[in-house]
């Protein structure tokens, strides 16, 4: 009898275990209801608003593009200026076209005018600018002075097509981005000269080549 009740009571008390477990194993799948330990973290995204949090910056590419050297402009203006200069008076003396010697005069009047002005803002600032022109600018007005006539016509105004297209680009620049306002401002107010120019000598180059295909 005693075996009897002793294996009466393992049976129900095992009847009665087995559904508490079956509902504990039934809960488990699919992490919700399950052991907390077992669920897949969620994935968010960072809190743009917390502080701290990475924002997007401007890159350092972005900010050197816009920084300008003044005083390195104001230097290289005035030998730019020179050289213009000195290409005008050979323009006047070796050019067979009257538009391109009535250029090359203006070139002298317009650019001694701008040099003036230039001596008088690198004093005011401080900046000691050149006062004769460089080896590479020289190599331009020797280049020129050797041609006369229609070939000089032509070299000359191929050049300063592209030396007033890089003028205009550089004193634009300038005129946008500069630091020193004395500097900026003559930029500024030299650079609708420069764009006459450019405007001048592109009709020049187009009529230069009209007159070619005839």
């Amino acid at each position: 009898m005693r075996r009897e009740l002793l294996l009466s009571l393992v049976f129900t008390g095992a009847s009665l275990l087995i559904p508490a477990g079956s509902l504990v194993f039934a809960q488990a799948p699919g992490g919700a209801q399950g052991n907390p330990s077992m669920q897949t973290p969620r994935q968010t995204s960072p809190d743009m608003t917390r502080p701290g949090a990475a924002t997007p910056q401007t890159l350092p590419s972005e900010t050197m593009q816009s920084k300008v050297d003044d005083k390195k402009f104001l230097k290289d203006a005035a030998i730019g200026g020179m050289t213009e200069v000195e290409l005008g008076k050979l323009a006047t003396q070796k050019a067979s076209s009257d538009a391109v010697k009535q250029f090359g005069q203006k070139m002298v009047d317009d650019h001694s005018k701008a040099n003036d002005e230039l001596k008088q803002v690198a004093t005011q600032e401080g900046v000691t600018v050149p006062d004769s022109l460089d080896a590479k600018q020289q190599a331009r007005v020797d280049k020129l002075s050797k041609l006369s006539g229609a070939d000089f016509d032509k070299a000359y105004v191929k050049d300063q097509l592209k030396d007033h297209r890089k003028d205009v680009s550089e004193f634009k620049r300038e005129a946008d981005n500069g630091s020193n306002a004395n500097i900026k401002n003559f930029a500024a107010k030299t650079l609708p000269v420069l764009e006459e120019h450019l405007s001048i000598v592109k009709n020049l180059n187009k009529n230069a080549k009209a007159t070619s295909m005839k």
